[in-house]
């Protein structure tokens, strides 16, 4: 901590604190003791706007702390009755809409479904978003958006494999994802079980039916608004889920987890759009 009351220093120091409260509001603390001159700048302390901060790096006396390329700005410093000149490199960082506190969502670059307009986080549960679609009932209504996230480590041998290979990589519940499903539209929390349960039973093809009902009660009865969120995370054979209140649930079961891979990267997939741009997303990652 240095104040007016500080000179006679023969080195440059520099330091940059950065300061993240849960609100979230990002304080920024700018602390340099210039050797040029014998004179000091004294602390700076500023508020920075809220999702984004500024990295700052000094150059004096033709060194440099650190070398970044960015727009420069030069001052005069004046302390302690005296001006010193200071070069500074900036970097500006800048975060998007939403800054989550759990963790679990950082909304990074989101993406847009193009029908509905719903923005995706581009990294979903440690994962990346590679497409993302919209769920149309009889031809016209627009039930929901859907998106996809890949451990891009697990798919990383599949981004130059053909579409066959890689839509094969994407029904087997092998390889991590998450379903992140936005409504477009309010709808009957009934109504979306039932959706779900109907389009998932003809590919269980008899086996584990009873997990059928276990998903059923993951879902509390609340009725589903639009912008209402829901995830299903599937890793091999266990799926966990998590309901548009925030609870989370599991279920397990290879035949469960193959039919809901099925149901959005099938033949009859419910979103041939997602469908294909989870194909053409796992060649970018």
């Amino acid at each position: 901590t240095m104040d007016g009351r500080t000179k006679g220093f023969q080195q440059i120091h520099y330091s940059t604190t950065y300061s993240l409260n849960p609100n979230p509001r990002y304080t920024l603390t700018m602390s340099m003791l210039l050797s040029s001159s014998r004179h000091v700048l004294l602390r700076r302390s500023a508020p920075v706007a809220r999702r984004s901060f500024v990295t700052t790096t000094a150059q004096t006396a033709g060194r440099s702390t650190a070398g970044t390329s960015a727009s420069k700005a030069v001052f005069a410093i004046a302390a302690m009755g005296g001006i010193a000149a200071l070069t500074t490199t900036t970097t500006k960082t800048t975060f998007s809409e939403k800054l989550p506190t759990s963790g679990d969502v950082l909304m990074m670059q989101p993406v847009k479904e193009k029908s509905t307009g719903i923005l995706f986080p581009k990294l979903c549960n440690g994962m990346t978003l590679v497409g993302t679609g919209v769920r149309v009932k009889w031809g016209l209504i627009k039930v929901y958006a859907v998106g996809t996230y890949m451990d891009p480590i697990a798919m990383s041998a599949m981004k130059k494999a053909s579409d066959g290979d890689i839509n094969k990589a994407l029904l087997n519940p092998m390889y991590p994802r998450t379903i992140r499903i936005v409504m477009a539209r309010s709808l009957s929390i009934n109504k979306y079980t039932a959706a779900i349960v109907e389009a998932l039973e003809p590919r269980m093809k008899g086996i584990d039916m009873e997990k059928l009902e276990e998903f059923k009660k993951l879902n509390p009865p609340v009725d589903l608004v639009e912008g209402a969120e829901i995830e299903m995370t599937i890793r091999g054979d266990v799926m966990m889920y998590k309901n548009a209140t925030g609870g989370v649930g599991r279920i397990q079961s290879q035949t469960f987890c193959e039919a809901m891979c099925d149901v959005y990267y099938g033949e009859g997939a419910v979103s041939p759009g997602h469908k294909d741009g989870c194909i053409e997303g796992v060649k970018k990652l």
